[in-house]
């Protein structure tokens, strides 16, 4: 599969699940997710999924600190519905990487235990765009993502689609496209906000 390079530049996330411990996937339960890994489930790659990798990269690491962030215990609260502004596509990305569910994911063995449902949640009464809560101690973290601080996605993409495009907007618009979405994890510092709860 080709893809940018800087994709390979993103730096991965790595979680223990204990799910994927127990049926045996490896035998320490680490999971390593790259941004590759994302835009192949998403089916591509702009800045609401180069923000939703960045919200759930910078907020584990804001609310484990040094520790492996435990995927299936982190409740993922959105603050918008899942049709506004793709916010459904930001809890799809947060789901893959948590773990976290609604009511569609992995119910869990017999026992109850390694449970996905009830963990992920839209139109949540927060002041912030993601609130990540860790279901074994109540800690909380609240994100932010604001990219318009570096970059304006819909420009680039009027630039391409509107009736008096020109030829050669067309023609780059895929490389502009994939170095505005470089340009947002260049500055990820910048456009994620994190307050802890």
């Amino acid at each position: 599969m080709n893809y940018p390079s800087f994709f390979d530049d993103v730096p991965t996330i790595k979680l223990y699940d204990d799910l994927s411990q127990f049926l045996g996937v490896n035998e320490d339960g680490i999971l390593e997710v790259s941004y590759l890994d994302i835009v192949k489930t998403a089916g591509h790659s702009c800045a609401t999924v180069a923000g939703a990798y960045l919200i759930a990269q910078k907020g584990l690491e804001a609310l484990f600190g040094d520790e492996l962030p435990k995927r299936g215990y982190i409740k993922v609260e959105l603050q918008k519905a899942p049709t506004d502004d793709n916010a459904g596509v930001v809890g799809c990305v947060l789901s893959n990487i948590t773990g976290a569910t609604s009511d569609f994911g992995f119910g869990g063995i017999p026992t109850g235990k390694f449970r996905r449902r009830d963990l992920l949640f839209f139109e949540a009464d927060i002041d912030a765009d993601v609130c990540f809560t860790r279901t074994d101690t109540d800690e909380k973290v609240y994100v932010k993502y604001m990219p318009k601080k570096v970059v304006n996605p819909m420009e680039i993409l009027m630039s391409a689609i509107k009736p008096d495009a020109k030829e050669e907007d067309i023609k780059s618009f895929p490389h502009r496209f994939q170095e505005m979405v470089k340009t947002v994890f260049e500055h990820s510092d910048e456009v994620i906000s994190i307050t802890k709860g």
